[in-house]
């Protein structure tokens, strides 16, 4: 195709200021290398997530996909070209993998294939030792639609379980900025695609909006923001392991006694300025020692973490549950009444002599004890009557929910 008058002016105005197809491509291949430096060493040795390792292997292809492009123009194209457009497909595809891995979802490595396979065999029927663009409309394409996938699967990531966890937890923006890139850097293909189509790699829409010069430089600088979000996630991620580690029981998963103290003792200085009552909860589980004993350790935990997530399901987002220590369990709700705080002691009871136990061990029956969170209390005196109420509910045949003395209605 004749080259028109103002495609060529565009050619000659990048290479103008030096910004040649092949000075771009090595100066893409200089900041992807870069990057994959940096990005290995920052977050990935520190982090060994599978996410980061994702991305290592999308930038490390974007690199090799840059170096056999180099060849374009001479005789090693015939396979250079090729195997440039299938590397930066499979770029692309490793982004989608790690978002997947990301949202806590796994890969197949058919679909994960299926692109740089399409795109390799479609270049190299394309008689890529004469076509530049061999291939060019299923490499766009393919580019296109695995950086949508990806998009979308960032747009489905939801907070991680220690996010969840916490009642204060944000949804990092980190996970949104990379979507809405991803977003833009698919519809910038997806534009591609089509004028590629419609009016060819020579047209002059095509060469002077989409050209291999303005597509670098792009592509340059959505690579060097992307891999600043991904650092961001990773150090948040990481951060947030390290947050949970210090404030959450590494077996149930609920806040450990010392989070507890401090998150409860916040929220009841509030509900004593607002002169709003709640309920605190101290919950045991009856002949622990002897679940050990017969059924083994890993029964005791199951145990354990089966009555976590039993509170879990019943208690609201905005309650507090934390292992108190040993087979011992503390809640606080606020605004809740004691008579309401004796039913829901009683639906956790109620729900766990329906869950399914190994080997057959009859699930351990849990003791209760309830104490009021009056305005003229603190923390400690409402566990302090608790902790009576539950050695009241212990000596009085255990399985049961009493509440204390202090707090139970006079006569009449």
């Amino acid at each position: 195709m004749t080259e028109s008058w103002s495609t060529g002016t565009a050619r000659r105005g990048w290479t103008a200021m030096g910004l040649d197809t092949t000075s771009l491509r090595v100066a893409f291949g200089v900041v992807a290398l870069t990057m994959l430096v940096l990005f290995y060493f920052v977050s990935y040795r520190t982090s060994r997530s599978t996410y980061c390792a994702w991305w290592c292997a999308a930038l490390g292809l974007f690199v090799a996909g840059s170096v056999a492009y180099l060849l374009d123009g001479t005789s090693q194209q015939v396979w250079a070209n090729p195997l440039g457009s299938t590397l930066l497909v499979a770029g692309t595809s490793s982004v989608w993998g790690g978002t997947r891995a990301l949202g806590g979802r796994g890969f197949q490595w058919a679909p994960f294939a299926t692109g740089p396979a399409v795109t390799a065999v479609a270049a190299v029927l394309d008689d890529p030792a004469t076509n530049t663009w061999a291939g060019g409309a299923v490499m766009l394409a393919s580019m296109s639609l695995t950086v949508a996938l990806a998009s979308r699967e960032l747009w489905l990531v939801r907070p991680s379980p220690a996010e969840l966890l916490r009642r204060e937890a944000t949804f990092s923006p980190a996970v949104r900025t990379l979507a809405i890139m991803s977003g833009g850097f698919s519809a910038f293909y997806a534009m591609r695609f089509v004028s590629f189509v419609w009016v060819g790699p020579d047209g002059e829409v095509f060469e002077r909006y989409f050209g291999s010069e303005v597509t670098t430089l792009v592509t340059t600088v959505l690579l060097a923001a992307i891999s600043f979000s991904m650092t961001s996630l990773s150090y948040e991620r990481e951060t947030e392991e390290l947050r949970s580690q210090a404030t959450r029981d590494g077996l149930t998963g609920l806040l450990n006694r010392t989070e507890f103290m401090r998150q409860a003792s916040a929220e009841w200085r509030a509900k004593n300025r607002s002169g709003a009552q709640g309920s605190l909860i101290l919950a045991d589980l009856d002949f622990f020692k002897a679940v050990n004993d017969t059924y083994g350790h890993p029964a005791g935990d199951y145990a354990l973490q089966a009555f976590a997530a039993t509170c879990r399901g019943i208690v609201r987002s905005s309650d507090l549950v934390g292992r108190y220590g040993g087979e011992e369990f503390i809640i606080f709700l606020p605004d809740v009444p004691t008579a309401r705080a004796e039913q829901i002691a009683g639906q956790i009871s109620g729900r766990l002599r329906e869950t399914a136990t190994p080997n057959g061990m009859p699930f351990p029956t849990v003791s209760y004890g309830i104490a009021a969170a009056d305005d003229g209390t603190d923390l400690a005196d409402a566990i302090d009557r608790a902790d009576r109420a539950l050695y009241e509910a212990k000596a009085t045949g255990r399985d049961r929910v009493i509440l204390s003395s202090d707090d139970r209605p006079g006569p009449g």
